[in-house]
């Protein structure tokens, strides 16, 4: 896969650069339920995955497979309507395309959404998270393999995988609009099947409040590339292994649908203060 990367990238940003539309500098990934924060974007291009080289095509149902490139709040952003999961079938590497083609665009700030299951017995469905830390369950990285060095370093420190000042940022947002935001550790793991009890009780004793089936591959590949990170999760479900119920899916797309304008706050707020020049 690593073999002709980087020109397979290059065709990618040279479609997309064909199109028009102003380089960006904020990079967006909207996850399950979570595509109608395109709604808040001046967009000024729309194209379908299926319509740029070499771009998987997501087969989630809730997720559009569209690139946009517009602005929010006057910054200038690429932001992808609906990603992609290792348990669609996709290897890391083809997951993490789009994050580094945002890169090469000239976005040097990615902020990630997904949908979560909540794991912590203080926090309940509809709630946010900021996410501080991730746990990596999913069995590799996007890096294995020849390292892509015009793209970043062999061995990328992640101690500080999600950027502090940013997080700062986004908790000065959530208090001035009144909304509760709780930070915490996202442990990703492949699925689709979700968890059961005992996997439940085992992640929470490893020190994570959520687990989800994405984001990791597109944060590591984002640090690879020296990007400033923000991520944020709705809590969809409780998943508490003494109380557990079966998983209903749509319920838990409508409740991160529901929560959508909170997170639209949050994600506006926050590109206002880059756009002032008050973001660390």
């Amino acid at each position: 896969m690593k073999d002709g990367e980087m020109e397979r990238l290059q065709e990618a940003v040279g479609a997309i650069s064909a199109l028009g539309g102003r380089a960006p500098r904020v990079g967006i990934v909207l996850g399950t339920g979570l595509g109608g924060l395109a709604d808040a974007i001046d967009v000024q291009v729309s194209v379908a995955y299926r319509d740029l080289p070499h771009f998987p095509v997501s087969t989630v149902e809730s997720h559009q497979s569209r690139l946009l490139l517009g602005t929010l709040e006057g910054v200038p952003v690429v932001a992808m309507q609906g990603r992609f999961h290792r348990y669609e079938g996709y290897s890391l590497q083809q997951i993490v395309f789009p994050i580094r083609v945002m890169r090469l665009l000239g976005a040097d700030t990615l902020i990630v959404s997904a949908a979560c299951g909540g794991m912590n017995p203080l926090w309940g469905p509809g709630d946010l998270m900021v996410l501080d830390d991730f746990i990596n369950l999913m069995g590799s990285s996007p890096l294995v393999g020849p390292n892509l060095d015009e793209l970043g370093p062999r061995f990328p420190d992640m101690s500080a995988p999600f950027d502090a000042g940013l997080q700062e940022v986004a908790l000065k947002v959530a208090m001035a609009a009144g909304m509760p935001l709780r930070r915490g550790v996202y442990v990703a793991v492949v699925g689709p099947q979700l968890e059961t009890r005992a996997e439940y009780r085992m992640l929470r004793a490893m020190g994570a409040d959520v687990v989800g089936m994405s984001t990791v591959p597109e944060v590591i590949a984002a640090r690879h590339m020296g990007m400033r990170v923000l991520a944020f999760s709705i809590i969809t479900d409780q998943c508490l292994p003494d109380a557990l119920e079966e998983a209903d899916v749509p319920t838990i797309i409508a409740t991160a649908q529901a929560a959508e304008p909170k997170l639209t706050t949050l994600v506006t707020g926050v590109l206002q203060e880059i756009g002032a020049g008050n973001s660390p």
